[in-house]
C-alpha cells in the first residue's frame, strides 16, 4: 500500500487517542504536567504505530543514552586510530557505545557535528578541535543541559571543560634543543594554526629554546601550513631556495616531516649532515622514511583511556569534573637517524 510508507507525526497520535498535538508532544518530552496514565497511554500508542523521534527514544531509553560522543579533526592518523582504541576499551568495559565524527578540520563542520550529538542525546562529549576553530559556543548547550564535554590534545582553556593534552612547550623545547647540539644554527619551525594550543605551544618551546641557546629568532624560518604532505612538500621547497639554506628542520608531525625530507633527499640534500630532521607524533611512517625520524612519542591510546576514563567517572560514579581541570601527560622525545649528527662524527 503507498500509504504505509507516511511517517507517523504526533498529529495521528493526539487524532487517534482524541487529545491534543500539544499534549502528544509533552508526554513524549516527559513533561511532568502530562498525567501518568494518559502518558503511558501516549508513549504505548506512539510505540504501536511507529512514531520515530530522538526524544520518543530517548524517553524510551529512560535518561540514559550510554552513548558518548567523540568529535576529532579527522580519523586518517595513526595517533587519532590509537585515541579512539583506547576509549573503545574503556567505554566498552563499562556497557557504553561511541559515536565517532569528523570535522574535517573545520570549525562549521565542528558546529554541525555538535548539534547532531546533542540531538542523538549523548552522555557525554569527548572533543579534539578542529584547525579553525574561533569559538566554542556550540557547546554551551551541552553545558546548559549538564552533559559534560571533555577536550583533549587539542584543548581550549575554559573553566566549564576539562582538558587533557601533553606539555607541547616542554616537548618542542627539547626537539629543538637537540637539533641545536647537534650544531644547528638556523632551525625551520614547520607548524600549524596558531590558533590551536598544539602549536603555539611548541612554537613557544621553539622560541625558548633558541633564546637559551642564544640564537635569535628569525620569523622567515617559521612555515605555517595545515601540515599535509603536499602543503610539506611545498614548505621543502621554499627551504632549498632560502638564500642561506637552514641546517635543521623541525616540523610538528611526522608526516610533515617526512613529506620534507623525500623532497630534499630527491634535490641530493644528505640527511643528517646538510639538514637535520625531527618531527612530532612518533607515527609508523617515522621508522619506514630512510634515515629513520627523531621525534616526540606520546601513546593516543593512553590519551583516549584517560579521557574516556574521565567521563565515565563522571557519569558512573558522578566524579566532580571541576576537579581535574586539566591532565598533562607524558612525552619523550626518540631521537634516530634524521637529526643524529654527532655520532657520526
Amino acid at each position: 500500500m503507498p500509504g504505509s510508507e507516511k511517517e507517523i507525526t504526533i498529529y495521528d497520535i493526539a487524532k487517534k487517542l482524541n487529545v491534543s498535538a500539544a499534549t502528544v508532544s509533552r508526554a513524549l518530552k516527559d513533561h511532568p504536567r502530562v498525567n501518568k496514565n494518559t502518558k503511558k497511554m501516549i508513549v504505548k500508542a506512539a510505540e504501536e504505530m511507529g512514531y520515530r523521534s530522538n526524544s520518543f527514544a530517548s524517553n524510551l531509553r529512560r535518561k540514559n543514552s550510554n552513548i558518548i560522543g567523540v568529535i576529532v579533526p579527522r580519523l586518517n592518523s595513526s595517533f587519532m586510530s590509537d585515541v579512539i582504541a583506547g576509549m573503545e576499551k574503556v567505554v566498552n568495559d563499562n556497557n557504553y557505545n561511541l559515536i565517532i565524527s569528523q570535522s574535517l578540520e573545520t570549525m562549521k563542520k565542528e558546529i554541525s557535528n555538535a548539534k547532531a550529538m546533542l540531538n542523538n542525546r549523548v552522555d557525554g562529549l569527548l572533543v579534539s578541535l578542529a584547525y579553525d576553530t574561533t569559538s566554542i559556543e556550540h557547546f554551551e548547550p551541552f553545558i546548559r543541559r549538564k552533559i559534560p564535554v571533555i577536550f583533549f590534545d587539542r584543548v581550549f582553556e575554559h573553566d566549564h571543560y576539562p582538558q587533557i593534552c601533553i606539555d607541547n612547550y616542554k616537548a618542542a623545547y627539547e626537539v629543538t634543543s637537540h637539533l641545536i647540539q647537534q650544531g644547528c644554527k638556523r632551525v625551520v619551525h614547520i607548524t600549524g594554526s596558531q590558533l590551536r594550543n598544539v602549536y603555539a605551544e611548541r612554537l613557544r618551546g621553539y622560541r625558548k629554546a633558541l633564546e637559551t641557546h642564544n640564537i635569535e629568532f628569525d620569523e622567515e624560518l617559521v612555515i605555517i601550513n595545515d601540515l599535509s604532505a603536499k602543503a610539506s612538500a611545498v614548505a621543502a621547497e621554499t627551504i632549498l631556495n632560502m638564500p642561506i639554506r637552514p641546517d635543521g628542520i623541525f616540523a610538528t608531525n611526522d608526516v610533515s616531516a617526512v613529506s620534507c625530507m623525500q623532497v630534499l633527499k630527491k634535490a641530493g640534500i644528505k640527511i643528517p649532515e646538510d639538514i637535520a630532521v625531527a618531527g612530532f607524533n612518533n607515527d609508523p611512517a617515522s621508522c619506514v622514511i630512510e634515515p629513520n625520524l627523531t621525534t616526540v612519542n606520546y601513546k593516543g591510546f593512553e590519551m583516549g583511556e584517560v579521557a574516556a576514563n574521565l567521563l565515565i567517572n563522571h557519569l558512573v560514579n558522578k566524579n566532580d569534573l571541576q576537579q581535574t581541570h586539566s591532565l598533562i601527560l607524558r612525552s619523550e622525545l626518540i631521537i634516530r637517524e634524521s637529526s643524529a649528527r654527532k655520532k657520526q662524527q
